[in-house]
């Protein structure tokens, strides 16, 4: 039973060391930090005017459809990098995963395209 506390001594060190670190700086920051409230700072926007409306309105849909494009595009590059470079390794099986894997990427692109959220207005 001995050797696993050797081994998990450093880790529990850091641990310690990073709790203590974190709740100094939170201390610290509660301790040097002015605070003055003033009617403009305690408003609810701090842009400088009152809002239009209520906030819990409706968005329109092409804000979702934007999100839905990001992440079609932000998850192809983040698989595709790493295939490109381990393509030589993994072979056909490989290749015709990646294959399918753009194939449903290209099925939400077409979508996105007809919903009509690439022309801005």
């Amino acid at each position: 039973m001995q050797p696993v506390l050797t081994e998990y001594f450093p880790i529990l060190v850091f641990i310690g060391i990073a709790t203590v670190i974190a709740c100094a700086m939170v201390g610290g920051s509660y301790l040097a930090a002015r605070q003055k409230p003033y009617a403009e700072k305690l408003a609810p926007y701090e842009c400088g005017f009152d809002a239009f409306d209520d906030a819990r309105s409706r968005f329109d849909v092409r804000y979702y459809l934007v999100a839905i494009l990001f992440i079609i595009f932000d998850l192809e590059v983040a698989f595709l990098f790493p295939w490109a470079v381990s393509l030589s390794r993994i072979g056909m099986f490989g290749f015709f995963s990646m294959m399918g894997f753009l194939g449903v990427l290209t099925v939400g692109f077409i979508y996105e395209w007809r919903k009509g959220a690439l022309e801005w207005e």
